[in-house]
């Protein structure tokens, strides 16, 4: 099997489709070149050619004409073309491989539409110049772009088969750069979807108000906030560290406030400093921000977590009131 892309120059949209045709095809052969008889006969042809062809296995974007879009209006470059059509195959091919976990169509889809409105399609409206995917020159496109050679390396390079091997090698690069990003992208979507069932099971302490995890890593934010209105702290164990995080819970997706800070007086202090503070022998630090802490021992991060329940039921840290909840109480 041969995939195709074209010579020269090479951009993140491209980048990211050849490495998910190669997640999916590893044996394939990759070829870059604008020679037509070599692009006719590739089983996959990436941002040239000037057809756009599922069916053959053709995804160029440039051809007069081209008006392919997301339901969304989000113009589609290579990287979302190809996404378009195997990135739900490349999402549940990583799932197996790299979690072991199988997923069923559906949920292979939807975390293919999700990494597609998180990550491909800013790939894409930076390909097609209506918008950059992050500030300055370290959004994504800007670094994979840097893996091109540079106008020093073009001019001690020159042309011949020497130099096409070294283009072909930083365009690799950046595909492996990228596969991580998507095989990260997967496990951590793969790894919410098991983790809920464990956060909706832990234990619930101090009349609900506060939740003890057994394992830091878990990702709970979400299933906090959406479905647990009455936690106000989370207590979870940080296997990697051996120590007891306290952690306050984020009000919304889009602040940075939480439902209650932790105690003002906490605030930067680490060590003995904490623990003079809070009378916890073994308190470890606490945020500027307040919006963690740990102690070494479970029974000192507890202690942590009452003294701050405590600190909110004295007026001393606030309950924070979301825009929409305070238009309906009032």
């Amino acid at each position: 099997m041969v995939i195709v892309t074209h010579n020269g120059k090479f951009h993140a949209d491209d980048a990211w489709a050849v490495a998910v045709l190669h997640i999916l095809f590893p044996d394939a052969e990759i070829v870059r070149t604008r020679e037509s008889a070599i692009i006719e006969a590739a089983d996959f042809v990436v941002d040239v050619g000037g057809i756009w062809d599922p069916a053959a296995g053709r995804f160029d974007h440039h051809q007069k004409g081209f008006d392919g879009a997301r339901p969304s209006g989000v113009p589609y470059a290579s990287a979302g073309l190809v996404w378009r059509d195997y990135g739900a195959r490349c999402v549940a091919h990583l799932a197996a491989m790299h979690t072991g976990h199988q997923l069923d169509e559906d949920t292979a889809q939807q975390m293919a539409y999700a990494i597609d409105a998180d990550i491909v399609q800013y790939l894409d409206l930076s390909d097609v110049g209506a918008a950059k995917n992050a500030p300055g020159g370290y959004g994504m496109s800007a670094v994979v772009s840097g893996f091109n050679p540079n106008w020093m390396d073009e001019q001690r390079l020159g042309y011949g088969e020497q130099a096409d091997a070294y283009r072909l090698a930083q365009f690799r690069k950046a595909m492996d750069f990228l596969t991580e990003v998507i095989v990260n992208s997967v496990k951590y979507r793969v790894g919410a979807i098991l983790a809920l069932a464990q956060v909706r099971q832990a234990q619930v302490l101090e009349n609900g108000r506060l939740l003890f995890l057994k394992n830091a890593a878990l990702p709970w934010s979400s299933v906090v906030r959406k479905e647990m209105p009455k936690v106000l702290f989370v207590l979870s164990h940080s296997l990697s560290e051996d120590r007891y995080m306290l952690h306050t819970v984020p009000a919304t997706t889009d602040t940075f406030d939480a439902r209650a800070d932790l105690p003002e007086s906490w605030a930067g202090l680490r060590d003995a400093d904490l623990a003079a503070v809070t009378g916890v022998p073994d308190a470890k630090f606490c945020h500027n921000g307040r919006f963690i802490a740990a102690a070494k021992s479970y029974e000192g991060a507890y202690a942590m977590a009452l003294q701050a329940l405590q600190a909110v039921d004295a007026g001393l840290s606030p309950l924070f009131v979301p825009r929409e909840a305070a238009a309906a109480l009032s």
